[in-house]
């Protein structure tokens, strides 16, 4: 018998609302009498005995907030730390998001319930400096909602708390602390207790109620237990630091550092049984939690609407009108033809080669890098190998793909920059192997460099920094050049009518048919296809939210690819049709104006869902919005033009030319 197992972080009960978007985040498992599986690497379940009283270890990650770009290393902020520190090992995605994963004093083993153990306490005594100054971090970090992150079997320890409508939320982090305000408001996390009502007070939660939950393999024939939920429950509480109880009021620390300060950090772990829960679909109650699955199916429809509109269009002129253009350009008569205005006016000029060729063959061999990096990504993002269960493998695969698609970009951009008629090779492939890359990589050295002076734990390391560069220089520069000289040895591509000596003169344009009215008007529609996907990708980025609809965004991301074509196909025709023979840059520029309405768009989204504070967030958060926004440019402005360079190439050798 064949049976299907999902593998985290797919939830059952959505696999039924979402298996026609390609089904993201599976691995199929087969297996037949003898019950041997395939896991994904790293994504294989852990057993534990209770006759050997397995060790659980708990990992805790860098701490960051919805209210700071700024995140930072759980030791910054003076919590408690394991005594024999641990790091396992990092990918380049986790060190480029800024992941510290680092072991932690909280230990317990596997089934062994206990109450209230101390972990460590820490004191702040008025006067001394390097007091002051910890505790004014760890009040800042409570003032601006900073988040712990704690793992336990690669699964994050949530923290369930009931929300609007009778639902509940599974927040995949908790909260330090909270503050209430001098005029009396509770702030974030605040509000969870009323006996947090002190002005100008905040609250420490230097307390965690952990609860575990197992899944038993006897009732199935394995021995054994698999963890299938971890969640916990932080609590304020002024216990007593000889014999502590984790019974008390709040742990008050006063705004104003008057007298000396004493936290003590205490847990409580218990075990729970739940056969019900497989470990296949152990995500289930993090994902399902999490809302707006209703909002990606809008969002897909919309998109489809769009796609539909603009192919019924597309159809129209390509079946009926232009149809109808080529039987009567093709008539035997071709006086009567030659008086005709339209598209085989310029059938001369079409071809000649633009202004700024190397500049725009430069673009489209890296929009080709980008593109053919995200199609793979997305792909295995898709096939659940990019899971978030398997931390950083997203921005690993992209950043290892990017280098190993020099060729193609080196290609591409030397064979349209010999078709335009150029000679500079050695410039163009220097352009293409290091202009974009650089003004990519200089605008993101000046991220980091903020990040170092800040402190924060998303400042890369040198060492990862002389690694990218290596790989850049080592890899992606040499295989562009290997590109570029299959580019140029190829000959140029063949045009399929000549282009005249003297360049034609173009006609008087009405306001819709002149270039910059038709660059806006063409980033509008393919905009209208991605911006309510775009808003979820935004929330995990600075919100802090788990994206794993890869299905959704796979799709969003074919339905960008078919708009952009159709849009600037469309709007080629036109401006053919009002003999205007300029389309080159244009038909690049129009789909790349979507970039500029990405932009904007992450503007509204600062201002309006954003609650960032601090110059250096708002200057890291529009630095990195301009990284996506050129990634964006070239990818869409890439799309657009090889779709209008096979269309105008189409529609003139289908045409008789004297």
């Amino acid at each position: 018998r064949l049976s299907y197992v999902f593998l985290e972080p797919i939830s059952v009960k959505m696999k039924r609302r979402i298996h026609i978007s390609f089904v993201c985040f599976y691995s199929l498992v087969s297996y037949f009498h003898s019950c041997t599986a395939f896991y994904l690497p790293g994504l294989a379940p852990v057993s534990f005995c209770d006759e050997s009283s397995s060790e659980i270890e708990l990992f805790v990650n860098r701490l960051d907030s919805v209210e700071s770009v700024l995140p930072y290393e759980y030791d910054v902020f003076d919590f408690c730390q394991d005594t024999k520190e641990r790091r396992p090992s990092e990918n380049l995605g986790q060190v480029l998001f800024g992941e510290r994963i680092e072991s932690s004093p909280y230990k317990f083993k596997f089934n062994e319930d206990f109450k209230c153990k101390k972990v460590c306490t820490k004191t702040y005594k008025k006067g001394a400096r390097q007091d002051m100054a910890k505790l004014d971090f760890l009040k800042m970090g409570m003032q601006l909602n900073y988040q712990h992150h704690w793992i336990i079997d690669n699964m994050p320890v949530t923290w369930c708390y009931d929300v609007e409508d009778g639902q509940k939320y599974c927040n995949p982090g908790f909260p330090i602390g909270c503050l209430v305000t001098m005029d009396g408001r509770a702030k974030d996390a605040c509000v969870i207790n009323s006996e947090f009502n002190k002005k100008n007070t905040f609250y420490v939660f230097n307390h965690v109620d952990i609860k575990i939950t197992y899944h038993s393999g006897a009732a199935e024939g394995w021995r054994g237990a698999r963890l299938v939920a971890a969640t916990l429950e932080p609590k304020s509480i002024n216990t007593d630091q000889t014999n502590p109880t984790c019974e008390g009021p709040p742990m008050e620390v006063p705004v104003d550092f008057d007298n000396d300060v004493s936290i003590l950090y205490t847990y409580s772990v218990t075990f729970s049984e739940d056969n019900s829960i497989k470990w296949a679909s152990r995500w289930d109650y993090i994902l399902v939690s999490m809302p707006h699955t209703n909002i990606q199916w809008f969002s897909i429809m919309n998109s489809l609407v769009i796609v539909l509109f603009l192919s019924g269009m597309v159809a129209m002129i390509m079946l009926r009108t232009l149809h109808k253009d080529i039987a009567r350009y093709n008539q035997v008569d071709q006086e009567d033809a030659q008086e005709e205005s339209g598209w085989k006016q310029v059938h001369g000029d079409v071809f000649r080669p633009p202004r700024k060729g190397m500049l725009l063959s430069v673009f489209l061999g890296q929009g080709t890098q980008i593109f053919i990096m995200t199609f793979i990504t997305l792909f295995l993002a898709c096939l659940g190998f990019l899971s978030p269960a398997n931390r950083g493998a997203l921005m690993t695969c992209a950043v290892v793909l990017w280098v190993l698609l020099g060729t193609p970009a080196g290609y591409v951009s030397a064979r349209l920059y010999k078709t335009f008629g150029g000679e500079k090779w050695k410039t163009n492939v220097l352009l293409t192997a290091l202009l974009c890359p650089g003004i990519v990589f200089a605008d993101f050295f000046l991220m980091n460099l903020i990040l170092w002076v800040e402190g924060s734990s998303a400042a890369i390391p040198f060492g990862t920094l002389v690694a990218i560069l290596a790989l850049w220089f080592g890899i992606s520069v040499p295989l562009t050049f290997v590109g570029a000289y299959f580019g140029f040895k190829k000959a140029a591509i063949e045009q399929p009518v000549r282009t005249n000596q003297i360049p034609r003169q173009i006609p008087e344009q009405s306001f819709f048919t002149k270039p910059i009215p038709g660059i806006v008007m063409g980033g509008i529609l393919p905009f209208g296809c991605i911006f309510i996907q775009l808003f979820f990708i935004l929330n995990s980025i600075w919100s802090h939210q788990m994206y794993y609809m890869f299905g959704f965004l796979f799709l969003v991301f074919i339905i960008l690819v078919i708009t952009c074509s159709e849009a600037t196909i469309l709007l080629c025709y036109f401006h053919l049709c009002a003999e205007d023979y300029h389309w080159w840059w244009r038909s690049f520029l129009t789909s790349g104006f979507t970039a500029v309405y990405l932009f904007i768009y992450g503007v509204h989204y600062f201002f309006s869902k954003l609650q960032i504070v601090g110059a250096a967030s708002t200057i890291l958060y529009f630095g990195y919005t301009m990284i996506m926004v050129l990634i964006f440019f070239l990818f869409t402005g890439t799309i657009g033009f090889f779709a209008c360079f096979w269309f105008v190439n189409k529609i003139y050798s289908v045409v008789k030319v004297d």
